[in-house]
């Protein structure tokens, strides 16, 4: 975030603390706007690059030049106002929220009144609200359970009827009217304004969702409809959102949190990954039909929305006829019968009860209450806090104390069984993508039991989205995974996982809340960091935009150059003249005054003088132009005796010169650095870059996406042939000289690289875009734990999973 950023928004706090509310409504209005800026700047000031990239992207399509020429004075114009857009919009969205209590000027008026009145007017302000509209019903179809939600506790702060999606100040319609408003303060043209507007929908309308979940948990949190839930009596679908796969229902009352995580690229910093919709893969693995399993996995989710179901056993927890969950117990008896037939050679990966074929469910066996399963654990838990053991050992030590305890035909439930085998497989999974030999092991070994009776105190723990328990697991296990670098630790997060981690194991005893506590402390930590890498990574991104101008110039000015050199044929000294020394003073000027600066058309005629004097046989040095190219010379570092040899040649008939010979010039022009280098452009290094080989067809579609990415985008490197992986983040591209800048998680350079060599690394299964589906590390590992339990039945894999 910039300074300007910054600054733009300060007034945003003070029209909210000026609001006619009372204190009450006040403190909760400001704790929505500040939960705002956290969800939408940083997309918001993607929105500001990523349109950059769409007007560059129209100038090179334009019809002529004019057209041209009129969308790069508006990218001129978008980066002197680009660092107070997401200021901007943030304080328009103040402004509505300080006078919720009056309802807004709804979108689409001007329109409205156009079309009744059939007057010739103006068409821009029709087709901006014409966009505008749409885009607002669009997201308020897909979200509209959080909306209504939202409409409700709104109400209750103004005292008022419910509201409607048009009238919330956080709403769809809302973030349109903030928008058009930020917008018009840009001093963009029609054209880039509805640009914007589809950036906008891409990068920020996206994250809507996210925000009114968050929102809705705010509001519960502050007591305002603490239990209020949304319970329609049909399952309706709604529209697939963007990147999310066909059939995800976004508006299903999964429970209140972050988007589902889609197919598209993933952006998000460490902890702020969106999360993958476990109900989703397990109605997927399982094959149910649609409505089954939107059903189901709005019965797992309804605990986690009203607060219940946190400390009871999983009998009283578990939905009743849950089709989702049968499914999975049927799929684990099949994966038991197919281990103990034999049918699998090898299962490594199963825990030691899956793999005897669920021997604790003889026939004689009296299965002992899920209550007294959850004592016992509990005596593990702080019995196992110092012990490095696996979910195995801590099955097997259960069952010896059950029997010591209950007799010896006590054992397990088969419900329990299956919640004990699960949690092996996942924590198993989860245990191959982190260090072995870094902390984040250990606090996993201490999180087994608090996990264990989590998951057996909630039957839909490995189906309810985003739970607490989970979540805690995720930032745990992320803080010691593979794909980070040494440069990628960070001590102070570390101290709060251990805090954390201390805290569940010593204060859990059935109540979820204690997760959520000490995942907010890892997260509170997560979001300050990310702010810090944001603003280090802006720094490496100005650098190489700066470079990006510099090279846009130099490539200005060689085209110049060579153009002039194609029509008037000057000699070939004076030609290597131009292109050495002289283009570096046409280059500086596009730098300082631009393409289209009176300096710069200066410079072109110079350019034209130069070639017809020099393409005279004889005559006479113009002393005077010669004068004009040696102060041009100088201010781009060249010494006096040197700019004066160069500036006789140029002004001379046949760039001739009495005084300084060739030879001696060329030693000089070799031994001094051009404009913008360190030292000597290494020409070996151009000339290989162009004797690359043609890209394959793979390597140019790899090509092509590379080049329509947004900017942000993770990668994993492998950077051994063990196949390990480092994750680094593709901060910015140029689309001009084809260079990507990528950063650390801290948003500390690593490399460049060019997109061309990218291409060419992801053909070959050396490089791999992160996509959000597969960003976290824990949704990996359920994914990788419902393929395992697939082979282990022998049943094909599901085609989506396939490829991953």
């Amino acid at each position: 975030m910039s300074g300007t950023a910054s600054s733009s928004s300060s007034q945003a706090p003070a029209r909210i603390a000026d609001a006619p509310v009372p204190a009450r409504v006040r403190q909760l209005l400001e704790a929505v706007w500040q939960a705002a800026d956290d969800v939408l700047r940083t997309p918001l000031q993607l929105c500001m690059v990523e349109l950059e990239r769409a007007l560059f992207q129209h100038a090179e399509k334009a019809r002529n030049s004019q057209i041209q020429s009129d969308i790069y004075a508006q990218m001129r114009t978008l980066r002197e106002q680009a660092p107070q857009f997401p200021g901007l919009f943030l304080d328009a969205l103040a402004g509505q929220l300080a006078s919720f209590r009056d309802a807004p000027q709804p979108i689409g008026n001007t329109q409205a009144t156009a079309f009744k009145t059939m007057t010739l007017v103006e068409d821009t302000d029709i087709d901006r609200d014409i966009v505008l509209h749409e885009m607002a019903r669009r997201e308020g179809t897909r979200g509209i359970t959080a909306l209504q939600l939202l409409g409700q506790r709104f109400a209750v702060l103004a005292a008022q009827p419910a509201f409607d999606i048009e009238r919330l100040p956080t709403g769809p319609y809302a973030l349109c009217r903030a928008l058009r408003e930020a917008g018009e303060r840009l001093q963009l043209n029609l054209e880039s304004q509805l640009a914007l507007y589809q950036v906008f929908e891409r990068q920020v309308m996206d994250r809507h969702t996210e925000l009114a979940d968050r929102l809705n948990i705010l509001f519960a949190r502050e007591g305002v409809l603490p239990g209020l839930v949304y319970r329609p009596y049909l399952v309706r679908p709604s529209a697939p959102r963007g990147n999310a796969p066909a059939g995800r229902d976004t508006g299903n009352g999964l429970g209140p949190g972050s988007r589902s995580a889609g197919q598209g690229p993933l952006t998000s910093w460490q902890g702020q990954a969106p999360a993958a919709s476990w109900a989703s893969s397990l109605s997927q693995e399982l094959q149910l039909p649609g409505g089954l399993a939107g059903a189901a996995a709005g019965a797992a989710s309804a605990p986690a929305v009203s607060g219940g179901g946190t400390g009871g056993g999983s009998d009283a927890a578990a939905p009743a006829g849950n089709p989702v969950l049968s499914g999975l117990h049927n799929l684990l008896d099949a994966a038991r019968h197919g281990v103990a037939g034999g049918a699998v050679g090898s299962a490594s990966a199963v825990p030691s009860a899956l793999a005897t074929g669920g021997s604790t469910e003889g026939s004689h066996a009296v299965a002992v209450p899920s209550s007294a399963v959850m004592d016992l654990l509990g005596k593990l838990q702080s019995a196992a806090a110092g012990n490095r053991r696996s979910i195995g050992d801590i099955h097997g030590a259960l069952l010896s104390q059950i029997k010591a305890e209950h007799g010896p035909t006590a054992a397990l439930s088969s419900q329990d069984t299956d919640t004990l085998d699960l949690l092996g497989m996942l924590f198993t999974q989860i245990q191959r993508e982190v260090r072995s030999d870094g902390p984040a092991t250990g606090l996993l070994t201490q999180l087994q039991v608090p996990l264990l009776r989590a998951a057996i105190s909630d039957a839909s723990f490995f189906q309810r989205d985003q739970h607490p328990a989970r979540e805690l697991l995720n930032a745990v296990a992320e803080s010691g995974a593979v794909w980070l670098s040494d440069d990628d630790s960070d001590p102070v997060l570390l101290q709060k996982l251990n805090e954390s981690v201390a805290t569940v194991v010593n204060d859990y005893q059935g109540d979820e809340t204690v997760f959520t506590e000490a995942n907010e402390r890892i997260q509170t930590h997560l979001r300050a960091a990310a702010r810090r890498a944001e603003v280090t990574e802006r720094r490496q991104v100005e650098a190489a935009r700066g470079k990006e101008r510099l090279e846009a110039a130099k490539q200005l000015a060689s085209r110049t150059i060579e153009d002039v050199c194609a029509n008037s044929n000057p000699p070939k000294f004076v030609q290597t003249l131009l292109r050495k020394a002289w283009s570096d003073v046409l280059t500086l000027t596009l730098l300082r005054q631009g393409e289209q600066s009176e300096e710069w058309k200066q410079r072109e005629q110079s350019t034209r003088r130069i070639s017809e004097i020099t393409a005279l046989k004889s005559g006479t040095p113009d002393i005077t132009f010669g004068d004009e190219i040696e102060q041009s010379l100088q201010q781009v570092g060249y010494h006096r005796d040197e700019a004066g040899a160069i500036a006789r040649r140029l002004s001379s008939p046949g760039g001739e010169d009495d005084i300084t010979s060739k030879t001696e010039l060329t030693a000089k022009l070799k031994a001094r650095s051009r404009l913008g280098e360190a030292g000597d452009r290494d020409e070996d290094e151009e000339r290989r870059r162009k004797e690359q080989p043609e890209r394959t067809p793979a390597e140019e579609t790899h090509y092509r996406q590379l080049r329509t990415l947004p900017f942000g985008t993770w990668f994993e490197f492998v950077v051994n042939q063990q196949g390990d992986s480092r994750r680094q983040r593709l901060s910015w591209y140029s689309l001009i000289t084809d260079n990507a800048l990528f950063v650390n998680q801290r948003g500390q350079k690593i490399a460049e690289l060019s997109l061309d060599a990218m291409a060419r690394l992801m053909a070959k299964g050396q490089l791999r875009m992160v996509t959000e589906d597969r960003g976290r590390l824990i949704d990996r590992a359920w994914q990788a734990t419902l393929r395992t339990l697939r082979s282990l039945a022998g049943k094909a894999p599901a085609a989506a999973e396939e490829n991953a």
